[in-house]
């Protein structure tokens, strides 16, 4: 696995930590949530996306997680690998807790902002 970005995005106290990595095999994604819980110990939600192209049956693997949280953020994360043809790589948010609900639609839309800055950081690098 190989970190290619990091963004940080705040919405209403609450923290959004979005991270861009390339993965090789399904099973680095373990390692990926371990570091992510032992860097952003406050967080209540580390929500990802992956997409990984198969070699040996020529198909594309997806898989996102919620982790819990409401809105489906992994869908959103899904959906924005998608977009950007991102074939061999996850996309973790950790959401850290700022006291301030945001509802459904709130919490959708600030994953989708810091995934969308962690991929347009990506981008631009």
């Amino acid at each position: 696995m190989q970190e290619l970005a990091a963004v940080k995005l705040t919405v209403q106290h609450s923290r959004f930590f979005a991270h861009l990595y390339r993965l090789e095999k399904t099973d680095e994604i373990a390692d990926i949530i371990k570091s992510h819980r032992r860097s952003y110990k406050k967080a209540n939600h580390h929500c990802y996306a992956l997409r990984l192209f198969n070699n040996s049956n020529q198909q594309i693997i997806e898989s996102f997680k919620d982790d819990g949280e409401v809105g489906h953020p992994g869908r959103v994360l899904l959906e924005i690998l998608k977009k950007h043809n991102l074939d061999q790589h996850v996309l973790i948010v950790s959401r850290i807790f700022g006291g301030i609900k945001l509802g459904v639609g709130g919490v959708s839309r600030a994953f989708r902002d810091a995934g969308e800055g962690v991929v347009e950081q990506y981008k631009l690098s």
